[in-house]
């Protein structure tokens, strides 16, 4: 299947999108309901010190 630069493009941006959301704090009820055992997201990302490794064929495969 061949596909165009447009869906590439979407395709990232579907995938960028994705990372923006996850890239979120702990919600409040959740170190609420936990008594703050959980409290920080080990997965948080700064945009200057730790980039996204998206390549092409992950992109694709999304």
């Amino acid at each position: 299947m061949i596909m165009g630069s447009v869906d590439i493009r979407r395709k990232k941006k579907v995938a960028l999108a994705k990372r923006c959301k996850q890239n979120r704090r702990v919600p409040v009820f959740v170190s609420v309901r936990t008594k703050r055992d959980v409290g920080d997201n080990p997965r948080r990302r700064h945009w200057r010190t730790r980039k996204l490794k998206l390549s092409k064929k992950k992109v694709l495969e999304m």
